[in-house]
Parts: structure tokens; sequence; C-alpha cells
């Protein structure tokens, strides 16, 4: 447009000089024909040009050859300059795929007229950098602020970069041309463009890209809510069936996936004063492990999923997943980000209950309350239980009673008093049959605590730098800190905004055999009511269910379309000489039926762990399948079941509809499938004394 208004300022004033000749020469012909009109003929007027002749023709055709050389000059000059600066962002494009025979006679025949440039422009600077420059790799003169800022944004870096060469695809051709200035600017890049940058410059600005962090990618194929042990399950799950597969895992801990149990079990008996660092304990048969599951280099980082060729497994620490779009395929995290997906799972566990006297009581009472779940819990407690004199323990489930003993064991060096109150009357009330029930606890005053049952909590309060804890029948406790263990509630925060069915008598996602919620969402875990294809819908909160739920799901994400039928187990501790496994149906309320027998040494947790040679038992099962649990006729009649005062090992079958529907193995391990068979088959026993014999519980 500039050279066509310079060609129009030339053009003008010929113009407007011809069109005054031209009615100047019109003026003459009308007055010289006005004097002498009757020497012009008519016939001449009738076929001649009007007002002047020729020279009018003349100037006409001047005039308008002028204004078509003008505009085809134009023309030409635009098309040109649009030539020329496609070929110049196409060159720019180029240069990082330069092969390396061109960069090295580049770099060469340049070296002489760089070292020159440097010696006469910048020869001040050369002490400055620190590095004498080598006769192959000299130094380069250091730009001024306008000349570095135009390089930075005009210019790709150059071809002889080594780490963009390493990726070229993080220097696609693409963005330069968004950023590439207007055509005025070019000869500020022409200028620079002969001068090869050397490696100290390239180091920097290698520098300077390395700083900006690489994004979160936008899609991923699996994507697992919550970083527990269902989703590295499923995680370790979909690797197997899918071995290039991008799995990304959203959790709000800032920990890598591991397991809970040890938080209550192992960690406590650790001799080591550093275990609340390292999280690493020794197992019941001397042999140490860390928490986690996997290491830090077993993962990838998130930002580099996206471009990984065999695929992986990468966790995304600290943060929630606020909102879900199933009809989208995405969700969106605490940050706005949001990140859609192929298939997702949701794992997000539970949150642990809290008593509601607690909840309603003062901020004190609830500063000296631990809510245990995590590994920032189990640091808190154990740092508390080094410093105060008396602690209380509100529950008698598995966790309550798990940490009541290992703080207990605890107590007998450090003098700390442990007591564990419970509405029930006997510790593990809810699942153990009472006279068992009574049995263990008896065996948890053995550990050093003391145990106040069928205890109600009326209130809380703090009174004397103390907390003081009122029971419904009158009695006063006075402690210094307590941990509730009373539960745990189904996370279901996205329930919601996703549409899914929240159970109303067991909690949790609703989710049919094959724990799938809706299309392309599966849930596994805590947060699952799930259908169990034997035993009806059900909702499990134990570890190894959280490993077989979170391996079914991640094999259905993956096309298996299997349903649930693999009884997962559950296990406790009472420290390391009284432990239990069961499956199935536990419920006290039910009709059970025991048979016992003599222990021997080898029949504890530790004399378990030493033979199999792992602390999470569940590791160690395997789904062989178990020998027929069919009794052998007898013509014999059975003996009757006894129950002993001393219950060293034994079997407790738990009935429905005389069908066996749950099974504890005490002080009796790895005999797990041929339980899990026995609840498989759904078959009525006349005698449960002949199914025992298949545990050999009667074996020295």
């Amino acid at each position: 447009m500039l050279k066509c208004r310079i060609v129009w300022r030339k053009l003008a004033p010929l113009a407007r000089a011809s069109s005054t000749l031209c009615r100047q020469n019109v003026r003459r012909s009308v007055l010289h024909n006005g004097r002498i009109p009757a020497r012009v003929p008519v016939a001449h007027l009738a076929t001649g040009p009007a007002g002047g002749g020729r020279e009018n023709q003349l100037y006409v055709l001047l005039v308008g050859a002028t204004f078509l050389g003008g505009a085809v000059y134009a023309y030409r000059t635009v098309r040109g300059d649009q030539q020329r600066y496609q070929e110049r962002i196409e060159e720019i494009a180029s240069r990082p795929h330069k092969s390396a025979k061109e960069e090295t006679t580049d770099v060469h025949t340049d070296t002489t007229a760089t070292a020159a440039l440097e010696t006469e422009a910048v020869p001040e600077l050369e002490p400055e950098s620190g590095v004498a420059p080598s006769p192959e790799e000299p130094s380069s003169p250091v730009p001024d602020a306008e000349t570095a800022a135009s390089s930075e944004t005009t210019e790709p870096p150059q071809a002889d970069e080594p780490v963009l060469e390493a990726a070229p695809e993080e220097a696609p051709a693409a963005p330069p041309i968004t950023e590439e200035p207007s055509p005025p600017s070019e000869p500020t890049v022409e200028q620079t463009e002969p001068v090869v940058l050397p490696p100290p410059v390239v180091e920097s600005e290698s520098a300077g890209l390395e700083s900006t962090p690489p994004s979160l990618p936008s899609h991923v194929p699996y994507l697992l809510i919550g970083g527990g042990t269902a989703s590295f399950a499923a995680a370790r799950s979909i690797r197997a069936r899918d071995p290039g597969a991008r799995v990304l895992i959203v959790t709000e801990e800032p920990d890598l996936p591991y397991m809970r149990p040890p938080l209550s079990k192992e960690l406590w008996f650790s001799d080591d004063a550093a275990v609340t660092d390292t999280l690493r304990f020794k197992q019941w048969n001397g042999k140490e492990r860390s928490i986690y599951f996997q290491p830090s280099s077993f993962y990838i980082p998130p930002e580099e999923l996206g471009n990984a060729e065999n695929g992986g497994v990468a966790v995304l620490t600290g943060k929630k997943v606020v909102h879900m779009d199933v009809r989208g395929n995405k969700v969106k995290l605490d940050d706005d980000v949001e990140v859609s997906y192929d298939k997702c799972l949701i794992a997000t566990g539970g949150v642990p209950r809290n008593l509601q006297v607690i909840d309603r009581a003062e901020d004190e009472v609830k500063k000296r309350t631990t809510l245990f779940r995590k590994i920032e819990d189990f640091r808190s407690l154990d740092k508390v239980s080094r410093t105060i004199k008396s602690i209380t323990v509100i529950g008698g489930g598995f966790l309550g009673s798990e940490l009541a003993c290992a703080l207990g064991r605890r107590s007998q060096d450090s003098g700390l008093e442990v007591i564990q109150m419970f509405p029930e009357k006997g510790n593990m009330g809810k699942v153990l049959p009472e006279y068992l029930s009574n049995w263990t606890t008896e065996k948890v005053k053995t550990e050093g605590v003391k145990v106040i049952s069928e205890a109600l909590v009326k209130s809380v309060s703090c009174k004397d730098d103390q907390l003081e804890i009122k029971l419904k029948d009158g009695r006063l406790v006075k402690t210094d800190h307590i941990v509730a263990a009373v539960g745990l509630e189904p996370n279901v925060d996205l329930a919601k905004s996703a549409g899914l069915e929240v159970d109303v008598d067991f909690g949790g996602y609703r989710v049919n055999a094959e724990l799938q919620a809706r299309s392309n969402i599966w849930v596994a875990g805590d947060a699952a009511c799930f259908y169990d294809i034997r035993l009806g819908r059900r909702r499990v909160e134990h570890h190894d269910h959280a490993v077989v739920s979170g391996r079914l799901a991640g094999e259905n994400m993956t096309g298996a379309n299997k349903p649930y039928w693999h009884q997962s187990m559950f296990w406790s501790d009472l420290g390391p000489d009284v432990g239990y496994e069961a499956i199935g149906i536990v419920d006290s309320s039910l009709p059970t039926v025991g048979v016992f027998a003599k222990a021997t040494a080898k029949d504890t947790p530790k004399a378990a762990t030493e033979e199999s040679g792992t602390g999470i038992r569940s590791e160690s099962e395997t789904e062989d399948v178990a020998s027929s649990t069919a009794a052998a006729a007898s013509p014999i009649p059975a003996p009757a079941i006894t129950q002993k005062d001393d219950y060293g090992k034994g079997v407790i079958f738990y009935l429905r509809d005389k069908v066996v529907v749950g099974i504890i193995l005490w002080n009796v391990f790895n005999r797990m499938p041929i339980a899990r068979k026995i609840i498989k088959d759904g078959e009525e026993h006349a005698d449960l004394n002949e199914v025992a014999k298949l545990f050999n519980i009667h074996e020295d």
C-alpha cells in the first residue's frame, strides 16, 4: 500500500496537467471553428473526433497507460513482497531440521567472522563469562537488550542446538508463523541471520525454556481419581492388559500410592526412631520393606505422559477433582484445569467418621482429637503419644483395636496410659461371636490397655488442661488425647455433578457386578457399593477388597467384562501373637459355628509371615482352585462342637439360611483359597466339623 501511494503522488500532477491541456485545446478549437465556419464540412464534423482531434486521443491514451502501468506495478510489488515473506518464513521454520553436515559447514565457515566480530564489538565482556573460548568453540558477542529481545521473539533456535535436535517436536513450525513480526521488521531479522549462535548462548536460551513448567496433558486415555490401593491395583491391571496404556492418577494427598494397613500395625512396632520419616518397617518375620507400593522412579512425570512412547503411569499429587462431566468425558480440578478421558475410575475411598459430641465440642477438644486415616495422621499420633501421659481410643472395631494394642505395647516402656472404650460388650463385638469377643477383650488387656466396654459417650469437654469424657451411665474418663476410630464415610462428593447413584443402605456409589456406574465410569475400593453375584449387594472397607476390586475394574476398563466373584479377604492382628483372616459376610448377628483346636508355635501372625515372606498377607494369596469341599461320608456321628476357654486356633462359620456366607480363620493362615471356594459353592453342609477338617486345624 505504501508503494501504491508513492506512485499515485508521482502520477497525479501529470494527470492534472493533461486534463488542463485538454480543456485548453477544446476552447481553441471552438473559437477557431467559430471564425471560419464555412470551411468546415458537415461530414467532417460527423466522422472526426470532437474537441481536439488526434492530440486529445494521445493525451487520453497517455493517462490511461499511466494508470494501468501503476496498477500493474503495484500488484507485482505486493505479490513479490508476499512471496519473499513466505520464503523467509519457510526458511526460518526449516532451520531446526537442517542436517548435521550443513551445521558443521555453517559453523566452520562463520567461525572466523564471529570471532572477529566478538573481538571488535565487545572485548570487555570476555572476563565476565569465566570460560575461555576454545579454538573449536568461540564465544559470541553478547547482544544488546533490543537485539536480544528481537532474536528471542522472531527467530527459533538454530539448527546447531543439541537439545532441540534431541526433541524436535518441542519446536514445531507453526508457532514461529504466528509470532513473526510485520514485514518492516525484516531487516533486523536478516541482519542477525548470518551470525551463528555459539554454545554458551544456546545453553542460556535452553535454560530459559526449561524454566517454564510444561503443562498437564489435556487428554488421557485412562483417568484414575484417587491415589490409594484401588487406583494402584487398577493401574497395574490396565498396564498388564494394555502395555502401551497411558494412565493418570489424581490424588489429594501429597504422597505416591501406599498401603494403609502398616499405619495401624507394623509401623508402631518398629525400633527405628526415624520410622515416621522413612516409613520403612520390619514385618513380623524381620524383613524390611517400604510402605509405598513403588518408588518414585516407577512413575513418569504427569507433564510427560502425553509424549510417553511406551505409555506409563503418572501421579498428580495435591490435586482434587471437583467436577465431573460424564457426557463430555472430562473432569475439572480444583485449579480449574480440565482433563478429558476415555475411561475413568473413581476410587476416592472414604473419610473417617467423627463423634457428633466431638463435632459440637469446643475447638480445643477438636484440636486434641485424631481421626486416623493417612500418613500425616500416623506421624501426628506418633509424635503426640511420645509427649503426653494418657490417650483414649474410642472404637472397638478393627482400627480401634489395632491402635489400642499398638499403643499399649509402647506404653510398657514409656508409661503411657492407653484406654479403649466402645459401646459393645466386648472387643470386635460387631464381628466376632460373643464368647470370642470376650476372650479377645482379655487378650487386649494383657497388651497393657485399659478397656471400658458398654461405653456411650455423652459429652466431651476440656477442663484443667485435660479432656473429660462423660458417659451416659455417669462414668467420667480424663485423658490428654482422643483417637476417634468409629468407622469410615465413603467419599461421594462427585455423585451430584456426575449424576451417579448413591446407595441409601450401604453408602457409596452404586455399581453393577462389573463395578460400572455409567458408561466409561467404574468405581472400586471403599467408595463402591457393588453387586456380589454370590452374596448380594455389599460395600467393603478393607485392603484386599481394594486390591481385588481395583484389579477387576482395571480389567473391565480394558474390555474384560468380568463380574465380581473373587471374594476379597481381610485380616487383623492384635500384636504378633494373635491374628485372624476373614472372608465374606462376618456379622455377629448371624448364626455362627466355631471349630477350635490347640495352637502350636507356628500358629501366629509372626510365623505366618515368616512362611509367606510378606507382611501384607493378601499379597501371598493365589486363585488356585481349592480341593473339593464335599465332606466325606461317615457313619459315625461327628462330635459336638465345643468351645474351650483357650481359643488357640480355629474356624468360625457364619450362616444365612443354613448356607455359609462368611468364614473367619482364627490363627489359621494360608488357607484362604479353601474358604473362598466354600462360599463360592453356596451349598448347605450337614456337618461343619467335617468341613473344618479341610483347613487341617487338627494337625500338629
